[in-house]
């Protein structure tokens, strides 16, 4: 929907609500108005008939005295000559109108009614008693359950002779004569309580015709005091209702019901309906058109700035920008035009961040790239040097990465001042920089001052801080003709430089494929595990006095589907460095627990040594892990045995120390392997909970030739007897050796002349042909 659509429904629905709240409320307030008006109405309409009624009864009394001082009337009375009286009566009645007359002895016994039976007694109590009261009475009264307006006077010759009475019926006539007068229905009704829940006894007037049900309805209504203190609105006869009620006693309840029509009522009201109706139509087509023409002309501008607006946002020029008159959209217009500029400027801000680093604010890794590209596309022969600082982690983590951040900063100026070849520097990200040099071949007196040159302490509070900086050399189009292939290979020969702990190396075919085998190796590590790659070896271990079997050493081995028989020493340092080595030593462990129980099952309960690495050290997780795996196949602690490098220990010896404690009290029996390879100080060696030293085999191998490894060997031996620690010689090759160490008093052999590493189907076999001197006779080693 276009804006100038929605601003004109907009306006229009304003007017529509404004004009419809205001059309509700006036309606409501003439209602309301109009109901008022005719319950003042009815007010009125039952004055009129309480008057009326008040006139025929002064009217009737006036009657009733001219009979009752009528002498030849009382006359009769006195003798009481019953033909005269209701002869009398009877005429006397129809010249007055009356529709019942009755005449009574002094104490109310009939003596001639036209409706009574003479000689009962008369059946007007609360009138009789009125009369005797008041000497005479006008009121409303039930005879056979019609309602007559009646007048009681005394006869007196003189003195009291008796009482005659008149009454007017309250009937359809005089309901319409009301009605006439008030221009309302007006109607009579008479409750008897004959019958209980039943409709009325009597009605006359407007309601004669109405339904029974809406005459109980009614009758209900009034017995319960409804209509009679104020006007009320009946939905059944739809009409607006007053009642006064006109006789109680014990034979019944007499009223007089007023009503106005509703229709009549609210005549008014839907006219006055209609012709405001007709208001709102005329005003909603006239403020249609002024809202359309309004709309009209504030849109016009708005579209232009909106499509001045999208050709901003595609990125074209707009020069100036058409406003009209209106200041507010001119406001919008200069806003716009303020925008574009912004958006120029922040363009141009995003672009230079989007190239450059934030920190030194040298080229990015991505503006290398473009650069290499633009390079290559012009097939001039360049040289790209890729730097990286040695141990920049260690700065950071001993000064704070504050000075680590001011020495990358001081390094990047370093670089943007360098001299020829150099063409452009750039930050790769973390400590790597990227030289980009003119030409293929590089002059090695440059490699060296570049070095030189970068590599010039960095001074932080007078306390010069070392750089050392190893660099990946590769060239372009010898090396390659593609951005990765490019970095990657620089990358490769700068890894390689510092392995190989030289400043500088440049990239050889071939470098390539070790990396990537490297590459694949970690990548393969979690399918070796879950794909049944992996397998263990064991080799024996025998105590050198006896030459008793005394439990094997678990040895890993990877058999690579593309790769073949990949070393341990490659994939397990590979497994440290990618984060798997958890995963390898949780399979080892168990793996190995599984297989001594097996073995013990077979009849043969063997300890079984296992290698940790560095970060399996460091785990605190690790003893819970290997007392549950304990647990689940119910081995003694016993039956496995842990080893561990001397540069595990000595990376964090606290956290080691711990662990180890913990392992230790658990019952687990720790060695240190490859010892003598290490750093480990013997006030190390003593504080941990360690009960073996295993003597690294490169001082085995020679030690029946090499007089400086025999007392190597042989200090050793006495250093760890003294310590209490046993002590396990690998790599037991000759007799010679053998016998050496037997002599020294070492403790336990391992090596090739005791076994190679065993498979695992050929464990047990050996075993059994070992303690029967079939392989290697008992007699050779005691």
């Amino acid at each position: 929907m276009s804006f100038r659509a929605r601003l004109l429904l907009v306006m229009l629905a304003v007017l529509v609500v404004a004009q419809l709240g205001t059309a509700v409320a006036t309606l409501d307030t003439i209602r309301r108005d109009v109901l008022h008006k005719g319950s003042r109405e009815l007010d009125v309409a039952l004055d009129v008939t309480r008057q009326l009624l008040a006139e025929r009864g002064h009217h009737l009394r006036d009657n009733v005295a001219v009979l009752a001082s009528d002498f030849g009337f009382r006359a009769a009375v006195a003798t009481q000559d019953t033909g005269t009286l209701n002869s009398v009566l009877l005429n006397h009645g129809e010249r007055a109108g009356a529709d019942m007359v009755l005449l009574t002895d002094p104490q109310g016994r009939i003596l001639a009614s036209s409706h009574q039976v003479v000689g009962s007694a008369i059946p007007f109590d609360a009138m009789w008693q009125q009369a005797g009261n008041a000497d005479s009475a006008v009121g409303v009264v039930l005879q056979d359950s019609v309602p007559y307006q009646m007048v009681l006077m005394p006869v007196r010759a003189p003195g009291l002779i008796g009482w005659v009475g008149m009454g007017f019926m309250l009937d359809d006539r005089l309901a319409h004569e009301l009605g006439a007068l008030t221009r309302l229905s007006v109607s009579f009704m008479v409750d008897d309580g004959a019958l209980e829940g039943g409709g009325p006894a009597f009605v006359t007037g407007a309601l004669q015709a109405a339904p029974e049900l809406v005459l109980d309805t009614f009758r209900e209504a009034l017995m319960q005091g409804r209509f009679i203190d104020h006007s009320g609105m009946e939905e059944m006869t739809d009409t607006l209702s007053r009642a006064m009620q006109l006789q109680r006693d014990d034979q019944g309840r007499t009223w007089v019901i007023i009503q106005h029509g509703r229709d009549d009522l609210l005549a008014v009201y839907h006219a006055l309906s209609w012709q405001l109706l007709s208001i709102f139509g005329v005003m909603l087509v006239l403020t249609a058109i002024v809202a359309a023409l309004i709309a009209r002309s504030m849109t016009r501008p708005l579209l232009q700035l909106v499509a001045s607006a999208r050709r901003i946002g595609r990125g074209e020029r707009v020069s100036a920008l058409s406003h009209g008159r209106h200041r507010e959209i001119g406001l919008l217009a200069n806003t716009l035009m303020g925008m574009q500029t912004d958006i120029d400027q922040r363009e141009q801000r995003l672009l230079h961040q989007s190239r450059h680093d934030r920190l030194t604010g040298l080229s990015n890794r991505d503006s290398a790239q473009q650069d290499i590209v633009r390079s290559i596309e012009q097939g001039a022969p360049f040289t790209l040097l890729r730097l990286s600082i040695v141990g920049f982690r260690q700065i950071n983590d001993t000064f704070g990465y504050n000075v680590g951040d001011e020495v990358l900063r001081m390094l990047a100026q370093r670089l943007e001042t360098l001299s020829l070849p150099c063409q452009r520097a750039y930050r790769l990200g973390g400590d790597e920089f990227l030289l980009m040099l003119q030409g293929e071949n590089i002059v090695p007196q440059w490699i060296t001052t570049l070095h030189e040159d970068l590599a010039r302490p960095v001074e932080h509070e007078r306390s010069p801080i070392a750089l050392t900086l190893v660099a990946g050399e590769v060239s372009s189009p010898a090396h390659g003709e593609s951005v990765g292939l490019l970095l990657r290979c620089a990358e490769i020969a700068m890894d390689r430089a510092r392995h190989e702990r030289t400043r500088h190396v440049r990239y050889e075919p071939g470098q390539d494929e070790q990396h990537q085998r490297r590459l694949m190796l970690a990548r393969d590590l979690g399918a070796a595990v879950e794909q049944d790659q992996l397998t263990m070896v064991y080799q024996p271990k025998v105590m050198a006095a006896s030459g008793e079997v005394m439990g094997l050493e678990a040895l890993m081995r990877w058999q690579h589907p593309t790769f073949g028989f990949v070393p341990p020493d490659e994939f397990i340092a590979l497994a440290e460095q990618s984060g798997r080595i958890t995963l390898l030593t949780q399979w080892m462990l168990r793996t190995v627990c599984r297989q001594i129980d097996q073995w013990a099952q077979q009849g043969e309960p063997l300890c079984v040594a296992v290698n940790l690495s560095a970060h399996d050290v460091m785990d605190a997780t690790l003893p819970e892990r290997i007392h549950l795996l304990l647990q689940d196949y119910q081995l003694g602690p016993e039956r496995l045995r842990l080893e561990v490098t001397e540069s595990a220990l000595i990376q964090d010896p606290t956290l080691a120390q711990g662990n180890l404690i913990a392992l230790r009290e658990a019952g687990l029996h720790i060695a240190v392997d490859d010892y003598g390879t290490g750093y480990s100080s013997l006030a190390q060696l003593k504080r941990l909970p360690v009960q073996e030293l295993k003597i690294d085999k490169s001082f085995i191998l020679k030690l029946d030739n090499d007089q400086e490894d025999r007392i190597i060997v042989h200090s050793t031996i006495e250093l760890a007897h003294n310590l209490g620690l046993s002590v396990v010689a690998e790599g037991v090759e000759t007799e010679a050796s053998r016998l050496l160490l037997m002599s020294m008093g070492c403790d336990v052999l391992q090596g090739y002349l005791i076994s190679r590493p065993l498979p695992l189907a050929q464990v047990i076999d050996w075993i059994r042909q070992y303690r029967e001197g079939g392989t290697t006779p008992r007699r050779a080693l005691g």
